[in-house]
């Protein structure tokens, strides 16, 4: 019994060894490189960090922001801030105002001091910054929201919170690209959708025409008499 038990084993640990060799050698013979992009390019699809569009700045958002739409974008913050007149600070600090003043520069309220740090004022920039993405704004702020990636989004609050504001803030003017874009959309320029306008045709006379006297038109033409005497206009 044992003799057979010991035969079994022998040939199943043969086995074994014959698996592993195998594998080892098919290994060696069909070896490939990992590739560095995993995947099959697909034609026509950007990859995500290629020759993507580069993001517009928010000046191009902010000549045509909407402070109604954005007082709507607003009730997302409203659990957390003020910005009415003289509102006090609720679970963040009051925004009445906030547009051109010192970052956490509101007074009576406890900023982090990773936003007490960070220095500047509110402008345009700074504030699209800080409502696109708080946290990577400024690391370590006590602030939870997670951010309006839509910069529609942050232009239209932006606009909302400054026309609230006693002395607002002036509107920077939109980047070349949106004054292009306007003035090719605009009707007659010849560059858009819109009618265009042609230049007037001249009218030949006579010598100008040749011999051919159906060339000629208008009241100035002359009269050509046929065959039969009859006068042809």
């Amino acid at each position: 019994m044992n003799d057979r038990f010991t035969t079994i084993s022998g040939w199943v640990l043969f086995a074994g060894i014959i698996a592993l060799g195998s594998s080892l050698l098919a290994g060696e013979v069909f070896h490939a490189e990992r590739p560095e992009v995993l995947g099959y390019p697909i034609e026509g699809v950007v990859v995500e960090g290629g020759d993507a569009t580069a993001p517009k700045p928010i000046a191009f958002y902010l000549a045509g922001a909407d402070a109604a739409a954005g007082e709507q974008v607003f009730k997302k913050c409203a659990a957390c801030h003020n910005a009415e007149p003289g509102g006090a600070h609720m679970l963040g600090p009051a925004l009445h105002g906030v547009m051109g003043n010192p970052i956490a520069g509101q007074p009576g309220y406890a900023f982090s001091p990773a936003l007490k740090e960070k220095g500047g004022t509110w402008d345009w920039e700074t504030m699209s910054e800080w409502l696109a993405n708080p946290k990577k704004f400024a690391p370590g702020t006590k602030m939870t929201f997670a951010g309006l990636s839509k910069p529609e989004d942050r232009a239209n609050v932006m606009a909302f919170l400054n026309s609230r504001d006693n002395s607002p803030l002036p509107v920077p003017p939109p980047p070349a690209e949106a004054a292009d874009d306007a003035a090719a959309n605009k009707p007659g320029t010849g560059t858009g959708d819109g009618p265009q306008t042609g230049e007037k045709e001249p009218v030949l006379d006579e010598q100008q025409a040749g011999t051919n006297p159906k060339n000629v038109g208008g009241s100035g033409a002359p009269k050509v008499s046929g065959p039969s005497g009859v006068d042809k206009n």
